[in-house]
């Protein structure tokens, strides 16, 4: 309508109409959709149709919304261990103690995941107890000054019953991760937070349970961390049960005319071009790096200090061999 146009309305005339609408999100963060059992956290674009003497018509749709979690950070991949101790006593009848040792590679996961769960369990006590390990979901809901909290079972798994002086070890027993909504840990209303409980089931008494806490995130591990996390979650269980004990002095390594004969040396120092085909002599990207390096000797190994003159500070020396 013209007498309208300058305050950007426009007539509609009657048959079908598409228009094309487009909002950025604010750069500040914004929790995750969740639905909860005393608050949800929502997010909906809302649009309206006003027509002169009617009702205008509304119609909302409702979208979802993930702040990402990137399990690769430093923080979410250290390992998360823990150890504790209870006596029973009955009357004036003291029992032997029941340990529990548990660690886990990381503290961030995604679902979909296992979790490997390195744990000691030993009874010294004269009942039959159980191990057990459990996921559970932490609902904080902050409102007026008050919070209500609600915790919910993930997943869970039961260890073998053990019997009065039996020890059980569990290397890597994996827990799997259901599908589940992500951390929320900087909204002002609602929190959801994961813990690890592994804990041993004692008839007629308190539960012995280490709580070790989990993040569960958008952004999965990295390949790169996946094997570093695996490698160093095998190397935990050469070392003493959560100490901090150092592996012992290594070896030298072997010399370089035990490993590789003069033959292979000499063909690995042919030159490329003999080759007709050069993508089938280097197969790979990565081969074309190292190939030519293959059979060349390694640096030397000495213990010799090529500087015996100049002075030394107070550190303290290698032997030598």
């Amino acid at each position: 309508d013209d007498d309208n146009s300058e305050e950007g309305l426009h007539t509609i005339h009657s048959g079908r109409h598409e228009y094309a609408f487009s909002f950025e999100l604010p750069q500040t963060p914004l929790a995750t959709s969740f639905e909860g059992r005393h608050g949800s956290v929502r997010y909906w674009v809302k649009a309206e149709f006003h027509r002169p003497w009617f009702l205008p018509v509304k119609l909302k749709k409702e979208f979802t919304v993930f702040e990402h979690i990137d399990i690769n950070t430093p923080s979410l991949l250290s390992p998360q261990a823990g150890t504790k101790e209870k006596t029973l006593c009955c009357w004036f009848c003291t029992s032997g103690p029941i340990s529990l040792s548990a660690k886990i590679e990381r503290k961030g996961y995604t679902p979909g995941e296992s979790i490997q769960i390195f744990a000691e369990i030993e009874n010294c006590s004269s009942r039959v107890v159980v191990p057990k390990a459990a996921i559970y979901q932490t609902q904080a809901f902050y409102a007026k000054g008050k919070m209500k909290e609600v915790k919910q079972l993930v997943a869970n798994l039961r260890g073998d019953s053990l019997s009065s002086g039996k020890t059980e070890t569990w290397n890597g027993k994996q827990l799997k991760i259901p599908p589940v909504s992500p951390s929320i840990l900087d909204c002002s209303i609602i929190r959801v937070e994961y813990s690890l409980m592994v804990y041993v089931d004692i008839p007629g008494a308190m539960d012995l349970f280490l709580n070790l806490p989990l993040v569960i995130g958008t952004i999965p591990l990295h390949p790169f961390g996946s094997r570093t996390s695996s490698v160093s979650s095998q190397c935990s269980m050469n070392m003493n049960w959560l100490g901090l004990t150092l592996p012992e002095r290594p070896e030298a390594p072997p010399s370089y005319a035990e490993v590789v004969t003069e033959e292979q040396r000499q063909s690995s120092l042919a030159p490329l071009g003999a080759c007709d085909d050069f993508e089938r002599a280097l197969p790979g990207p990565l081969f074309a790096y190292i190939q030519e390096f293959r059979f060349l000797p390694p640096p030397l190994y000495s213990e010799i200090d090529p500087n015996p003159d100049q002075p030394t500070d107070d550190r303290p020396s290698c032997p030598s061999r």
